[in-house]
């Protein structure tokens, strides 16, 4: 069985063995965390055991041990493979009806662009304090040429962007009026990779390991993760032994062997072929997506009511998230899986990586467009957090 100690911390890493790791209270380094390590080398076994239900929730899960946790995050580097997005913005405001037409005229003040999709999974983790590199395929045209300006002026090196000149860079243009979305344009093209792009992809993605303590898989449907070229990342991610973690859109045939897998409802629904009413209804769901990707855990998001964590077969624990004013809910999916990740390769246990995961997410929604938490927004928001989640999973 695979679990989520697959994405459990090294006692340290090998970039900073020079300098002595941070000790956590009521954490030192023993026998558990050389197993661990030892997992972690082995990628055709990455974990010989499953925590209990009951270890999910350590007794001292508190705010300050929490915030020790997130000071770890700038130890750990991640690569994220997925689908970039260029997200533009027309914001203006809306005054009158077209006399054309039965629509809205917005009257345009101003226009913005920011890194989507997987670039915004690296966007969150950097804001978070970690160290990324991204993986990705942009078209040949000005857009492409954007995400690479946007991805190094992140502080990331845009060597790992693959220009494939047979597709279109993904391009959502949204129109924001008086904080509310009025339309969406997307120009994409849903098209698996050609040979060559898929080879170069694979390159880079080659490149990029040396290093990393773990990688996120982020499918957004768009082609570049078609079925082959999604087998064959993680064909050499396992090979390299680091641990995966996967957001997945419809299929799960290339991440058997995941350590984590982080679907929200629907999606829990289409990979199980399970309609989801209810808690048991949701707890079958996870048992066949579990069996499907090698017994791997399961987050599944749940929007306000918080996620769902399963590293075994059984109902799963609820993590409640904190009750606040809602924005616009756009990359909160993001900025969940980044921070899930890293505090998972911090050291925490999954209900801990949990509780900063809903903390960072509800920094998120509170903000209007494609947005990012900073680890001082989550450290913030922790208290919260906590204090929900421990009441969700009692």
């Amino acid at each position: 069985m695979v679990d989520s100690s697959a994405l459990a911390r090294r006692s340290s890493l090998p970039r900073e063995s020079s300098s002595p790791r941070p000790e956590l209270s009521g954490e030192g380094r023993d026998s558990r965390d050389d197993r661990a390590l030892a997992r972690l080398r082995d990628p055709g076994a990455l974990a010989d055991r499953v925590p209990s239900r009951a270890g999910l929730l350590p007794m001292n899960a508190d705010p300050g041990r929490l915030g020790a946790l997130l000071e770890r995050f700038r130890r750990v580097r991640l690569l994220v493979v997925g689908d970039v997005v260029l997200d533009e913005y027309l914001w203006g405001s809306v005054d009158r009806v077209s006399p054309e037409a039965p629509v809205p005229v917005v009257n345009v003040r101003d226009e913005t662009v920011v890194l989507g999709g997987a670039a915004n999974v690296a966007r969150n983790v950097v804001a978070l304090g970690g160290v990324v590199a991204l993986c990705s395929v942009v078209g040949e045209d000005a857009a492409g040429r954007r995400i690479a300006e946007l991805v190094k002026d992140l502080g990331v090196d845009p060597a790992g962007l693959v220009v494939a000149p047979e597709r279109p860079t993904t391009r959502k243009t949204r129109v924001i009026a008086r904080s509310q979305q009025v339309v969406r344009f997307d120009r994409e093209t849903q098209d698996a990779l050609a040979a060559g792009s898929t080879r170069k992809l694979l390159a880079a993605v080659e490149a990029a390991l040396p290093g990393c303590d773990g990688a996120i898989l982020e499918d957004y449907g768009k082609g570049m993760l078609a079925q082959r070229t999604a087998l064959a990342a993680m064909r050499r991610l396992r090979a390299a032994g680091v641990p995966v973690a996967v957001d997945p859109k419809a299929s799960l045939a290339p991440y058997r062997g995941a350590a984590l897998l982080k679907p929200n409802l629907r999606e829990a629904e289409l990979l199980s072929g399970i309609a989801i009413r209810d808690a048991a209804d949701l707890a079958r769901a996870a048992k066949r997506v579990r069996r499907r990707i090698g017994g791997g855990a399961l987050v599944v998001t749940r929007g306000a009511d918080g996620m769902t964590i399963f590293e075994s077969d059984g109902p799963g624990v609820p993590v409640a998230t904190a009750r606040r004013e809602v924005f616009d809910v756009q990359g909160a999916g993001d900025t969940t899986i980044a921070a899930l990740v890293l505090a998972l390769r911090a050291g925490a246990s999954l209900f801990e990586a949990a509780v900063i995961a809903n903390a960072a997410a509800g920094v998120v929604v509170g903000k209007i467009g494609t947005a990012t938490a900073s680890a001082d927004e989550v450290r913030e928001s922790l208290p919260a957090a906590l204090d929900a989640a421990s009441g969700g999973a009692s």
